[in-house]
């Protein structure tokens, strides 16, 4: 069990907030495999206050999407607290602070991982979500800014004392990107230092790997980003590997045409037709990498624009 503030959780991998990816339909299919706990898609705290379509899709659940976790971004204190305040209206069960993204846009506003730069700024900001929150509170963060300033050592303890409930760690620097090796043992040394649970983060892309994070960090959790696109199986697969030490087949052509079909007409029931064809271009992509021959269907695919075409793609795929 994974036990977070007041949240416990029967299963201890996640699935990780993604920007542009876990929308409504993609948490939706996740859970359908197994996902118990996922995170909707990182949300500005400016953004939220000045909440309009896009947002409050981006905040759209239903009754199944439980638990629901929201991740926040942001760096001053007064927005930050306004937005805690607009977003409590929503159904969710736990709120996250990202001082983890890399993207150059977020850096230059000195928000995601240019915080971990700042440990004492980070944790008075911490303090603030924590004092206003009615839910837990975590922190998502990076081994530190570069190779040179590996410091989640003392940002995670000063974010403890901040009073989160979990910290989450990606074990690689903001300047590693999504590049080059995990470094499990910062992962480890923080995990041995703090009282509350650490959910490790990178590189989750099969049973395997989350296996590894397990056992080489000693983490409470694992979260799983990359791994799940065009693979919700992962986490069906990942409970049973870590129950039994057996891997799973994998699943079938025609399962994963069938899932295709149902992610296609979850976005299309959820944006409407148009807008819900185009957004699964992406993942088109990503579910059928490594069926054979599939270039061509592909092309024609990141040029549909109606439901129909894009279904009548998928199924050609059944050919043998």
């Amino acid at each position: 069990m994974l036990k977070i503030g007041t949240l416990a959780l029967s299963s201890r991998w996640v699935l990780a907030p993604m920007a542009g990816i876990t929308d409504l339909p993609f948490r939706m299919l996740n859970r359908a495999f197994g996902c118990e706990f996922a995170f909707a898609e990182m949300i500005s705290a400016r953004a939220l206050l000045h909440t309009g379509g896009n947002t409050e899709k981006m905040l759209a659940t239903s009754p199944g999407d439980r638990p629901l976790g929201v991740q926040l971004l942001g760096n001053d204190p007064e927005v930050l607290r306004q937005a805690v305040e607009k977003i409590a209206g929503f159904s969710f069960d736990l709120l996250d602070f990202n001082a983890a993204c890399p993207v150059s846009k977020v850096i230059k506003k000195g928000e995601g991982a240019s915080l971990i730069r700042k440990p004492r700024t980070l944790a008075a900001l911490l303090k603030v979500l924590v004092r206003h929150s009615r839910t837990p509170v975590t922190l998502k963060i990076r081994a530190g800014w570069d190779e040179a300033s590996v410091n989640a050592r003392e940002v995670a303890l000063l974010a403890e004392d901040a009073g989160i409930s979990a910290l989450f760690l990606h074990g690689r620097t903001k300047m590693q990107q999504y590049r080059g090796r995990v470094d499990y043992r910062i992962i480890g040394k923080v995990k041995s230092l703090l009282k509350i649970p650490v959910i490790a983060s990178g590189d989750a892309l099969s049973p395997l790997l989350i296996k590894r994070m397990f056992d080489e960090t000693g983490c409470d959790g694992v979260t799983i980003a990359r791994g799940a696109l065009g693979n919700p199986w992962i986490f069906r697969e990942t409970g049973k590997f870590l129950r039994t030490g057996n891997l799973p087949e994998r699943p079938g052509r025609d399962e994963i045409l069938d899932t295709m079909l149902g992610h296609l007409s979850a976005c299309c029931d959820f944006y409407g037709e148009k807008r819900g064809t185009v957004l699964f271009r992406k993942f088109f992509g990503w579910y059928a990498k490594g069926i054979p021959d599939v270039r061509a269907l592909r092309d024609e695919a990141f040029r549909a624009e109606t439901k129909d075409a894009m279904q009548e793609i998928i199924e050609e795929l059944r050919a043998p």
